[in-house]
């Protein structure tokens, strides 16, 4: 059967405004976020219900089409991605964009999984309350997508990742059976957690359709210091007395090498005047619902105590919003100086908080042994563990093939230091496309065993994401 005739096919289940085959408008679906591979798709489906994703469903498994689940295509792993061979469909999520309910005493919000992140927050924010999931790419990346890899960002060191958020799911599996338990409990102890199973799984499993979670008051007040680091200062033992005396008040607790810092602000148009001490710089966040706490003078306490243990050499309490937006400015626009100075190859390295200081030295003696000339860019969420470790693409270099030759060498250095920790090489970023090989190379072989047949028992003909993370188990030819 051609590919028109799937077209057609596909056109009378959506109606002309939810299928997209025309080639220049396919293209914004087809290359992933960091612009390192580009796939073929015939058509971008766009259904606007979760019975219409449920007979696209039925209907691909009948054409043998694989189906790509997207949503704000903002994937660093490929995951979102068609593969060259034109075999594959996008479904695209983007018309799924409902705030489905909002529950301010029980504190939870039902939403459809094309939602965006940024509107899903403002919908709490309208009533006091909070949707601790933050990112970077907030604006732009929907719900579905964070569950489909268990999205991190600025505040699990506080909240924990999507996972920890999320209370109900509504999903469609391979066949078009709809999984429909968007209940808002906190307790629900009925045999297995479902929903679990499409958390991380970057649409292996199932299109994740619908979402409830859990949300939190909405801070009233905050805490913001920028600190200036000792050199080796301990961050491990720093994070841990600035999370006892804040009694868990600490929401952020984000490292910048001064490297990082430069290309910050050499992106901003009107930088602010913030430095980074010899060992860099932690940007660190109290906040409270709460009238009654002063998080200012809290705060205080607790960086004088950072400088006399030797950890800072000198600490900025934010005096106004004005200048809590500034620090914040600067941590934001690391991502955006790498891209304007040609680019860098991305490690979301993941190490047991107690061995951050013991990886950053290896590390760095990995790099310098590698090529003195490189350059470094580490950034991260260093509360939960997570390290941007980024190899800064030089200026006169190809990027494409810059990236090919660290990835294919001293990635492969790095990620053994990381493994060798007690830690691993995607943190938050997932597996996708782009890291199956590696979750081969340092995946335990009993747990990678249990993806297989976790797989196969949800997906046993391959049409959800084929080719990303993990395929199902191949059947024994018959004796």
């Amino acid at each position: 059967m051609s590919q028109s005739v799937h077209v057609r096919a596909f056109r009378n289940l959506l109606g002309g405004g939810g299928v997209v085959d025309d080639p220049e408008r396919i293209a914004a679906y087809t290359t992933d976020q960091r612009q390192l591979f580009t796939g073929s798709t015939f058509a971008v489906l766009k259904p606007a219900t979760t019975k219409q994703v449920a007979d696209i469903v039925r209907l691909a498994a009948h054409l043998g089409v694989g189906i790509v689940p997207q949503g704000g295509n903002t994937s660093y792993c490929g995951g979102a991605t068609p593969d060259a061979s034109g075999r594959q469909i996008i479904v695209s999520l983007e018309r799924m964009d409902k705030i489905r309910e909002i529950d301010p005493v029980s504190m939870t919000i039902a939403v459809d999984a094309g939602a965006i992140l940024k509107n899903v927050q403002d919908t709490a924010a309208g009533v006091g309350l909070l949707l601790p999931l933050s990112l970077g790419a907030e604006g732009s990346c929907r719900i579905g997508g964070n569950i489909g890899t268990n999205a991190g960002g600025l505040s699990v060191i506080r909240y924990g990742m999507t996972r920890d958020l999320l209370l109900g799911i509504e999903a469609v599996l391979s066949d078009g059976t709809v999984v429909s338990d968007m209940r808002k409990l906190r307790k629900n102890n009925t045999g297995y957690d479902v929903k679990q199973c499409f958390v991380g799984s970057e649409g292996t499993l199932g299109i994740v359709t619908g979402a409830v979670l859990r949300l939190a008051p909405l801070p009233t007040r905050r805490a913001t210091a920028w600190l200036m680091l000792a050199r080796d200062a301990a961050l491990a033992e720093l994070l841990a007395l600035v999370r006892r005396e804040s009694t868990d008040l600490l929401t952020t607790f984000e490292f910048m090498t001064a490297r990082s810092i430069a290309l910050a602000t050499a992106a901003m148009t009107d930088p602010p005047g913030l430095r980074a001490g010899s060992g860099g710089a932690v940007l660190v966040e109290f906040d409270s619902s709460s009238r009654h706490l002063d998080l200012d003078e809290l705060m205080q306490a607790v960086l004088a105590e950072a400088i006399e243990a030797g950890w800072i050499e000198d600490a900025f309490l934010a005096q106004s919003g004005s200048q809590r937006t500034a620090m914040w400015q600067v941590r934001e626009a690391i991502p955006e100086g790498e891209k304007r100075r040609n680019g860098s190859v991305k490690h979301d390295i993941s190490v047991p908080l107690s061995s951050i200081r013991r990886f950053l030295d290896l590390a760095d003696t990995q790099v310098r042994s590698y090529d003195a000339d490189l350059e470094l860019s580490v950034y991260g969420h260093i509360g939960d563990g997570n390290l941007h470790y980024n190899v800064l693409v030089p200026p006169d270099a190809d990027r494409m093939e810059f990236t090919r030759r660290i990835e294919s060498s001293l990635s492969l250095q790095l990620y053994d230091t990381a493994a060798a920790l007690g830690g691993t090489f995607s943190a938050e970023h997932g597996v996708g496309r782009f890291k199956k090989h590696l979750l081969e190379r340092y995946g335990d072989v009993g747990r990678i065993a249990a993806m297989h047949r976790i797989k196969t028992a949800f997906d046993p003909a391959d049409v959800m994401n084929p080719g990303a993370i993990v395929r199902p188990l191949r059947k024994e030819p018959a004796s």
